[in-house]
Parts: C-alpha cells; sequence; structure tokens
C-alpha cells in the first residue's frame, strides 16, 4: 500500500503539503537559514530535500557511509533528536531523517500530538529489546501519523529497506513489523549487540545517544514469563527538540499534555509511582524477624538444591522435644524415666560419638501427642538432672526423614502427602490391635462406623452376598476346568509313558532275539568243528604202524 505518491521529484513535499518557499529555504546552505530550535539540522541539497535520490558517486570516489556512522562528532549535535521522559530517566533519540524519511515523519508527528504520553513498556526482553507505542499496553494496537490524517485505509505505513541499516549496537530504534511489513506506532529499542536477526524485518530510523544508564535501569527489571515488567515503566511526556518536516493542515495538535485515563493507568501491575518498601511502618524487632526469615528461607533452599532436604517447605515434626546441656553420665533409661511422667514416649535417644560412644550432651525426645510434647516443654526447661541445668525446646531436626535422592524410598510428592494425611482422622486400625493372634500379619481392616443405619448396613451385606455368590460360582467354574485340564494333561502324560515303555521293551526283545540266533550259530559251528577235530583223531588212532611204514616201503620198491 503505497500512500506516498510516485514520482522523481517532490514525492516528500506532496505528501507534507510544504510550500515552494519552504522548498527554496531548504535548498539554501544551513549558514544561511538561522536554526528553529536547540538542534540544528543537517545540509541537505535540493534534491534530497524534495525527495529525489541523491547524485551518482563518480568514479573514484570513496563509498558513502550510511546510518550512525555517516554522522561526525562535530555534526551529532546538530541532528533530529526526540527526548523520552519515562517513570525511570529520560532518554534523547536522534533520527535519521536522510535515510528514513517516511519512518522519521511519522514518529516526529506522533510525539508531536502526544500520542506516547502514558504509554506502557510491556516488553523488557533481557539484553535483546524493550518494546513500547502501544497505548493499549498490549502489543496489539497503535496505528500511524496518517491514520488521524487519511483514515483508517491508512492505519500502517510500508516499510523503508533502502538504505539498508543493522542493528549492530545498543540503544538501536526500529519501528516493530507487523508482520506485513508495515509499521504502525510501535517502535522498539534494543538492549543487545549485534541482533543480525532483527535485519531486514524492523525499520531503523534512530538510536539512543544520551540516557543508556536509563536504558541499562529498564533493560535490569523484573519481568514475569511474559516479559512484561512487575511495576510499570511509561513513557510520562515526548519533547521534539527539532522537527525538520512542516505539518501537515489536519494534524490534531493538542494545545498542552492530555491527563491521563483511569483505562490507561490500571494495568493490574504494581504502579509506576508506587514504593516497593516492605520494611515501611516497622519496628526494628519486626525488621530483624523479616530479615531472619528471609534468611532461613534461603538456607533452605540451598540445602534442597544440594540433596539435604526434600522440599525447602517442609516443616520438623511437632511431636519431638531437643534437649541439651545434658550430664554426659544421663544414659536414655534416665531420660525416658523422667519425661514419661507426660505421656507414652516413642522413641528417647541420647546422641552420642559414632567412634568412642561418649555423650554429647544433647537427646531427641519423641511423644506419641504433641500435647504431651507441649507440657514437656513448658515444665521440663531449666530443670536440674545428674546436677546439670538442662534445656528444652522443639526440635527443628528432619534427619529421619528419607526420600529418593538422598538414600530413602519417598519422593517430595509422598512427603506432601504424608504431611496432608496426618492431620486427617484416619479409618484404619491395625488387626492386631482389634483381634490380637500368635501369627497374625498386620493387615488393615475398617472400623465399623456406628453412625449409619440398619438399613444401609443390610443393603450393602445383600449387595456383598450376590458378589460373594457370584464370586464363588466363578470360583467353582474355574476350578473345574482347571480339574479337567489337569486330567487331561495327566492322561495324556500316562500315554506318552505307555509308548515310550513299549517302544523301549521292542527294541529289548529285537536285540535279545538277534543276540540268541548269533549264539546259536556260533554255537553250532563250534560243536561241528569239535566233532570234526573229535573224528580226525579217532582216524589216525586207528592205524597202526607197521602198516604204515609197509606201505611207505611199498612205494619205493
Amino acid at each position: 500500500m503505497h500512500l506516498w505518491p510516485q514520482g522523481d521529484k517532490c514525492s516528500l513535499s506532496a505528501v507534507q503539503g510544504v510550500s515552494k518557499a519552504a522548498i527554496k529555504a531548504r535548498s539554501v546552505p544551513s549558514a544561511a537559514v538561522p536554526p528553529r530550535g536547540p538542534a540544528r539540522r543537517l545540509p541537505q541539497s535540493p534534491c534530497t530535500a524534495h525527495g529525489a535520490r541523491p547524485p551518482p558517486r563518480r568514479q573514484g570516489a570513496p563509498p558513502q557511509r550510511v546510518g550512525p556512522d555517516r554522522i561526525g562528532p562535530a555534526e551529532r549535535e546538530a541532528a533530529m533528536a526526540v527526548l523520552l521522559e519515562t517513570t525511570l530517566g529520560d532518554m534523547v533519540i536522534d533520527l535519521y531523517t536522510e535515510e528514513r524519511p517516511r519512518a522519521c515523519l511519522n514518529f516526529l508527528k506522533l510525539c508531536k500530538i502526544k500520542y506516547y504520553n502514558y504509554c506502557l513498556i510491556y516488553n523488557v526482553q533481557r539484553d535483546f529489546i524493550i518494546q513500547t507505542g502501544d497505548p493499549m499496553g498490549t502489543g496489539r494496537g497503535g496505528e500511524s501519523i496518517f491514520c488521524k490524517l487519511y483514515g483508517d485505509q491508512a492505519r500502517f505505513f510500508e516499510a523503508e529497506k533502502v538504505p539498508r541499516i543493522k542493528h549492530k549496537k545498543k540503544g538501536t530504534v526500529s519501528m516493530v513489523n507487523n508482520g506485513s511489513d508495515l509499521h504502525g506506532s510501535q517502535f522498539l529499542i534494543t538492549t543487545g549487540e549485534n541482533l543480525d536477526y532483527l535485519d531486514g524485518v524492523h525499520t531503523v530510523f534512530g538510536e539512543v545517544t544520551e540516557g543508556m544508564d536509563v536504558l541499562k535501569t529498564i533493560n535490569e527489571t523484573f519481568v514475569d514469563k511474559d516479559f512484561i515488567p512487575y511495576q510499570d515503566i511509561r513513557i510520562n511526556h515526548t519533547v521534539i527538540l527539532d522537527d525538520p518536516f512542516d505539518d501537515p493542515p489536519d494534524l490534531p495538535i493538542p494545545d498542552r499534555s492530555p491527563e491521563p485515563t483511569k483505562e490507561q493507568l490500571d494495568s493490574g501491575r504494581i504502579g509506576a509511582d508506587e514504593e516497593i518498601d516492605d520494611m515501611k511502618g516497622r519496628s526494628a524487632d519486626e525488621i530483624e524477624e523479616v530479615q531472619a526469615e528471609k534468611e532461613a528461607k534461603t538456607r533452605a533452599i540451598l540445602l534442597e538444591m544440594v540433596g539435604d532436604l526434600p522440599d525447602a517447605e517442609v516443616k520438623p515434626p511437632e511431636n519431638v522435644l531437643f534437649v541439651c546441656k545434658l550430664n554426659p553420665v544421663t544414659t536414655d533409661e534416665d531420660l525416658e524415666i523422667i519425661f514419661s511422667r507426660f505421656g507414652p514416649i516413642k522413641s528417647c535417644e541420647v546422641i552420642r560419638d559414632w567412634k568412642t560412644g561418649e555423650s554429647l550432651c544433647y537427646a531427641f525426645i519423641e511423644f506419641e501427642k504433641e500435647e504431651d510434647c507441649e507440657k514437656a516443654y513448658f515444665k521440663m526447661d531449666n530443670v536440674l538432672i545428674d546436677d546439670r541445668r538442662i534445656h528444652v525446646d522443639f526440635s527443628q531436626s528432619v534427619a529421619k526423614i528419607k526420600w529418593k535422592g538422598k538414600g530413602g524410598q519417598y519422593t517430595k510428592d509422598d512427603f506432601k502427602e504424608y504431611e496432608k494425611g496426618r492431620d486427617k482422622t484416619s479409618k484404619f486400625a491395625l488387626k492386631e490391635k482389634v483381634k490380637p493372634k500368635q501369627d497374625a500379619k498386620y493387615d488393615l481392616v475398617l472400623d465399623e462406623e456406628e453412625e449409619e443405619s440398619q438399613s444401609s448396613q443390610s443393603h450393602l451385606a445383600k449387595k456383598q452376598k450376590k458378589k460373594k455368590h457370584y464370586h464363588s460360582e466363578d470360583e467353582e467354574d474355574d476350578k473345574r476346568t482347571k480339574k479337567y485340564k489337569d486330567s487331561d494333561r495327566k492322561h495324556e502324560g500316562e500315554r506318552c509313558r505307555e509308548k515310550t515303555k513299549s517302544e523301549k521293551k521292542d527294541r529289548h526283545r529285537s536285540r535279545s532275539r538277534s543276540q540268541e540266533r548269533s549264539y546259536s550259530k556260533h554255537k553250532d559251528k563250534y560243536r561241528e568243528d569239535v566233532r570234526v577235530r573229535d573224528w580226525d583223531k579217532k582216524r589216525d588212532r586207528s592205524r597202526s604202524p607197521k602198516k604204515s611204514k609197509d606201505k611207505e616201503r611199498s612205494k619205493y620198491r
């Protein structure tokens, strides 16, 4: 959306309604024109004064610098500037009227109509930015000066991206981009250096030259999770030190600064004029007590961070007494006998050295009831025991509390639930206390409430009987199915065993038969061999030696 007429000449003067005489006066060197205020503007050429482009740089000439580096130390005092009076101090903003004429015109004219008066600084991000310029204080409102002149259609104006100026140093002032490369009235001031990711998004149009200590104070203010300060920081007033642009004829300039409305001042937070002093109107003793509480709280937080406490807000037990200044001869049994007259005691322990076993002259006594502990506290202080005046106080130790992270078994949540449940009257009792038995376990049983009516008891009894009946039927069915399954498994196991046994028997029989057959064969062969041998022997014996000799002789004849 172009709000400026297109053309190479007099584009700025056409929108501003500047007369020809003013244009001629601008073309005259600055030495001939008397200054109109405490600051003097820089000399301009006729082309730049009318909105045209400056003449091109000749070859061999050094490059022309842009932005704050272009203004020298002698000319900085003559730059266009605006004074912002805030609730924490004053800041002076120098404007880049040559590089950003449209943004500077918008900012100067909004300051002139007192648009920024009582605006909240609603966004403070440490070492990054501070943001303001929305009269509603939400960051979603604001409108440009052109909306006052031309209506809602000119609520925003286009961003100026040429020449490019970067967010290099602290105190750079930029118009906030609304997400569509358009600007309204909101602006930001950087509190960090080299913020390159803001370049090309938000248009730089000035810098803070005075009041950097005020900017530092705003940067270090306390904010919530949404970066909104807890205490209001406002722009009380704006003063234009020098304005190079003429006022349009329809610009509504007020005669005096308007008074703030209740809606503007009611932000729901600490007022800018309110003093935050908790010690005001308190006595010295009260101040010491508050400081001691704060110190104790900081110590508890440190102990929680180290891991010595489950929670910084943990409270010591109220039924334990701390007894000190004891005689080393005094034992646990002696103290228990002395303090047991106030009520039953859970434990009584004299703290001793872990190496030598000698008494450290202090002890802890735990009562079953807090009332008995209070009685002992009031009656036993400064009492003489074993020729020593003892001192009694409530215990501040939480050493017996165990939790996860310190070798215990409880977490912080468990400990908090335990503290909540300790105040409530429990509806549970130990079964051994109700019906003592020899080998009974510690089970929890509900106490019978006397206030319940008989009808409700009978109704509950019927429900329980029905549930038991259903449960018994289900249990019987489960038992039957289990029996059937067990019997089937047993039968299958017996069958498998019988099969394996029969197979083994068959194998054994076959082996024995084969062995018998082989044995019988060997036996028969052996018998035949024996018979042959016997027959041969007999045959040899039957032959006479004479006949054999005669036969041999006959052969040689």
